[in-house]
């Protein structure tokens, strides 16, 4: 019995149209793979995020009952060399769950690409509120709701950098010396096989980021796409965390680097108009982003007079991540709406870049 998509939750919603997946398929391997096995399976969809794609997938057992998951897999259609590597993220959450509890545990990896044309994995489904561009509905009677939710972003960033990842085994994911140029070049020619428009100040910004590159800060874990809204907050409580999610991009280096992506994301008034996208500094109640780096810098101790350095190459690689979507819906490999602006955002973001640069790096 192959049930088929059906809304599970507020969170969820019907499978985008050219996101389909096999549920025959699907049903068929999960029926001999997972513990349990699966007579039936429906799907829905998690429509946030613009990368890898998330589905909600509820399996009911041969002896009765259901169970509940989260099922990852990479965009339809060809992607960029090493980028959206699903077997890798299962393998760093079976890691970094047992010493680091918001990151969810992961059930079971299906590398055969005949099931869905792609590697996937089930993770278990936690239950909570996210937020993205206003405060959750569940918070709305709770008037200190953004301070915890700012105190709840620095925390969790603080203890993840916290971990101690000789004694937890996990020093030999990466190889963190040199970490810091490895992020400038190897984004930057991510920028030039993604290009679709000539964008004068990509050059000058990776030209600028090389010329100035600090000797890592410290080598820890470095999750490098820590935002609010890959927060799960608890739906009663702003201040407990669920669960911190997308942990792809997830490396050895300089903790850094993920303060300065943060930073980018925690906009605030007198931004331009591309970066005010998202909850944060500026919207009443939240941390200002001095607030933000004070918090972060008494949690964790780390010095952070060269924050500017960070925070252009987070402006760079977002610049980057957002031209790759961009890229691949003007090649017809997306249908995505959402994504027919997203080249005028990465010509935003790069101009953002260097006027943080022509201001003094910061």
């Amino acid at each position: 019995m192959t049930r088929g998509t059906a809304p599970a939750a507020p969170d969820t919603a019907p499978v985008r149209t050219g996101e389909e997946l096999d549920t025959d398929a699907l049903r068929a391997y999960l029926s001999t793979h997972l513990p349990g096995g699966a007579e039936g399976v429906s799907l829905a969809q998690f429509p946030g995020g613009h990368s890898n794609l998330t589905y909600w997938l509820q399996v009911d057992a041969p002896g009765g009952g259901t169970a509940e998951y989260v099922l990852r897999r990479a965009p339809m259609g060809p992607v960029a060399p090493k980028a959206h590597d699903m077997v890798r993220e299962y393998h760093l959450l079976s890691r970094i769950h047992p010493v680091f509890p918001p990151a969810p545990a992961p059930v079971l990896l299906c590398e055969d690409t005949a099931v869905l044309g792609t590697p996937f994995f089930l993770m278990e489904r936690r239950r909570g509120v996210v937020a993205r561009t206003d405060v959750p509905a569940e918070y709305q009677g709770l008037p200190d709701a953004p301070r915890h939710m700012s105190e709840a972003l620095a925390d969790t960033l603080a203890q993840l950098h916290a971990i101690d990842i000789v004694a937890a085994g996990l020093d030999g994911l990466g190889k963190p010396q040199g970490f810091n140029r490895r992020q400038v070049e190897g984004w930057a020619g991510r920028w030039q096989r993604a290009e679709t428009d000539p964008t004068p100040d990509a050059a000058d910004v990776a030209g600028w980021l090389l010329a100035n590159v600090p000797e890592e800060s410290a080598h820890t874990l470095v999750h490098n796409d820590y935002k609010l809204d890959n927060l799960m907050l608890d739906a009663a409580d702003p201040r407990q965390v669920v669960a911190l999610l997308d942990w792809e991009m997830t490396a050895i280096g300089d903790p850094l680097v993920d303060l300065g992506l943060t930073l980018c994301y925690w906009t605030q008034r007198g931004f331009p108009p591309s970066r005010q996208i998202r909850l944060g500094a500026g919207h009443e109640g939240f941390f200002s982003r001095e607030e933000f780096l004070a918090r972060y810098a008494r949690q964790s101790g780390r010095d952070l007079s060269r924050i500017g350095w960070y925070e252009v190459l987070g402006v760079f690689k977002l610049a980057v991540i957002v031209q790759q979507i961009y890229a691949r819906y003007r090649a017809g490999q997306t249908r995505d709406p959402r994504f027919a602006v997203l080249g005028e955002q990465a010509q935003s973001l790069m101009t953002e870049a260097a006027r943080q640069i022509a201001a003094g790096g910061a």
